[in-house]
């Protein structure tokens, strides 16, 4: 039977209810006449303190509380893909199409106690098990049994769920399943028979199981330069991007969500505003996957909690898309998961906290804000996954961070920082000079730039960790030189100190900026990276050996004269498809300067 109690006490999304015995930590509730969707969050006694995900607008007291017996899960199969979620998977579009049968006035507003399943019921999916699979096999959780092709971009590998083991009694022939037709039996040790079906639930605050957890030593392309190349993400890894407002940090999210080599990609919009979201929504649909010219819908997953949503709600989004990013990694794939912006759900946990009547601990926000922010970074990671045949995945996770006022020392950005392995500062400075992305190049640093060369040096080019040095030798001179030059001049420095201010300026305006809305600049392939970085360094050493031959640096400016334009230019005047054309510019400049003071 399952408990039910009455409501005692409603505090915005806290409602506090009595008569509650036998209720368990985390389990999912219903909440009122109208059955909102609730979590338990604290028992004492036989009364529960109850987290709601909906609005609590015209509760009263005395209204039933029922628990459901099964803690707050999401639906995990094929159909997922090309979603629209809020936070504790509904689907947008389904809702809206429920409430505009019933009154199309109010179809643009999700309906308290709305219940949608989060994959249709109806929809049919072809089936296809697996070769060799038969009655009688023994299986456990993670095996794959078949697949189902969710979209011409992502094959569904169908896996019995993690927490089944035992005998197979029979599997489904090919053909056409709902998601609730049993495509499997399996038989576990103690005789009990348990149905398989495309889908399976999953509980979002327990990760899922892996075999081994592995070194991440892939990069994750994004076609963005200066994080490929100066402070590179690699698949399975950890990264926060701060920054103040104006920053640019939602356009550098899409950025790489719609560029970055993840075969799924998951965006959490927790807690923007509506504008930003509905700006996601409306360009997403259109945008094409560079890799493969397919719509970039097609392997991408949107969770949708704005601002103006109930803000428990923001708390469940980021477990529901990391839950999501697990069960395709599960399959052998590598998901991105970008959440904007984490400071929402951190301000999420503050309010619920004070509503708790918890000590609140730096800036009101709870004491477990660190651990809380631990927990949900290190779900990411490369692994092996369980089951046969063996695969391996990864989950990599960048969330945004939204210090108020820019200041990276608020303990959301502090926390993070500790659990993160990339860090992307995003400088108000640079973005109010129209540098994009405004990454501050002094600030930021990647700990997976060790990890990854081996794969830049076989895949690429060997030098590029030798390219690398000299470009962030000279960005760090650069920056040292400036307070010289602020207090008397260029005329008192060095021809040599002169060309480091030379070719700093080369590298950000002609690699390190990058125009988003470029149809050649947007996207950069990593040869085509490589190459314009091979270009500033082998000018920089051709002009360096000039100096030593007393050739000063407004005479190589001058006989370099038009080449130095398009050096700077090259980014977005060359083609990804053309990069001999960035060799013979190198070329030309070096023959060029090698003939200036008799060398």
């Amino acid at each position: 039977m399952p408990v039910r109690g009455r409501i005692v006490r409603i505090s915005g999304p806290l409602v506090v209810a009595e008569g509650m015995t036998g209720v368990q930590m985390y389990e999912m509730v219903r909440v009122g006449e109208q059955g909102l969707v609730g979590e338990v969050t604290r028992i004492r006694g036989d009364t529960a303190y109850v987290q709601v995900y909906e609005s609590t607008s015209g509760l009263r007291p005395g209204e039933p509380v029922e628990g459901t017996g099964a803690p707050l899960s999401v639906e995990l199969g094929p159909g997922v893909i090309g979603s629209i979620f809020d936070g504790i998977q509904r689907p947008l579009p389904l809702i809206a199409q429920q409430i505009a049968k019933v009154n199309p006035a109010r179809s643009i507003f999700v309906e308290r106690g709305v219940n949608v399943p989060p994959i249709p019921r109806d929809k049919k999916w072809h089936f296809v098990p697996r070769e060799g699979l038969k009655a009688g096999d023994k299986v456990s959780g993670g095996d794959i049994i078949g697949a189902v092709q969710e979209t011409p971009l992502v094959l569904n590998k169908v896996m019995v769920p993690p927490n089944v083991f035992g005998v197979l009694k029979w599997v489904a022939s090919e053909g056409d399943y709902t998601v609730v037709d049993p495509i499997a039996e399996v038989e576990t040790g103690e005789g009990e028979v348990k149905q398989v079906y495309l889908s399976h639930r999953w509980p979002v605050r327990i990760p899922r199981p892996y075999s081994a957890k592995l070194d991440p030593t892939e990069p994750l392309i994004t076609g963005m330069r200066i994080i490929d190349l100066l402070f590179p993400m690699a698949k399975g890894g950890t990264g926060m991007i701060p920054g103040g407002f104006g920053t640019g940090k939602t356009v550098t999210l899409h950025s790489l969500a719609q560029w970055s080599s993840a075969n799924v990609i998951i965006y959490i919009g927790c807690g923007e505003r509506g504008n930003e979201m509905t700006e996601v929504l409306e360009r997403f649909p259109t945008y094409k996957d560079p890799w493969t010219g397919r719509p970039l819908m097609e392997r991408t997953i949107l969770i949708a909690n704005t601002s103006n949503m109930p803000v428990a709600a923001r708390e469940a989004s980021i477990y529901v898309g990391i839950t999501m990013a697990e069960y395709y990694r599960d399959m052998g794939y590598d998901v991105l998961l970008v959440a904007d912006s984490t400071s929402r759900w951190a301000e999420a946990l503050r309010e619920i906290a004070g509503r708790l009547e918890e000590m609140p601990a730096e800036e009101g926000y709870p004491s477990y804000l660190a651990s809380r922010l631990a927990e949900f970074y290190e779900r990411a990671g490369r692994v092996r996954t369980m089951g046969s045949p063996e695969r391996l995945g990864s989950v990599t996770v960048v969330g945004a961070v939204s210090p108020p006022g820019g200041d990276f020392t608020e303990p959301v950005t502090t926390h993070t920082r500790r659990f993160t392995k990339v860090f992307w500062a995003l400088d108000t400075a640079l973005a109010y000079s129209r540098h994009y992305p405004a990454i501050n190049w002094i600030l930021s640093y990647s700990a997976y730039a060790e990890t990854v060369e081996g794969w830049w040096r076989k895949k690429v080019d060997e030098r590029w960790a030798e390219y690398r040095k000299v470009i962030m030798d000279v960005l760090i001179r650069e920056n040292a030189l400036r307070e010289i030059v602020r207090l008397v001049g260029t005329e008192g420095l060095s021809e040599q100190d002169k060309l480091v201010l030379e070719t700093a300026r080369l590298i950000k305006d002609g690699l390190l900026k990058q125009n988003a809305f470029d149809p050649i600049d947007t996207f950069t392939t990593p040869q085509k990276q490589v190459a314009l970085m091979r270009m500033f360094v082998e000018f920089y050493r051709a002009a360096s050996e000039a100096i030593k031959r007393n050739v000063t640096v407004a005479q190589l400016r001058e006989a370099i004269g038009r080449l130095y334009t398009d050096m700077v230019k090259a980014r977005f005047n060359i083609p990804n498809d053309k990069v001999e054309e960035i060799e013979k510019l190198t070329q030309s400049v070096i023959n060029i300067i090698s003939k200036l003071g008799g060398g």
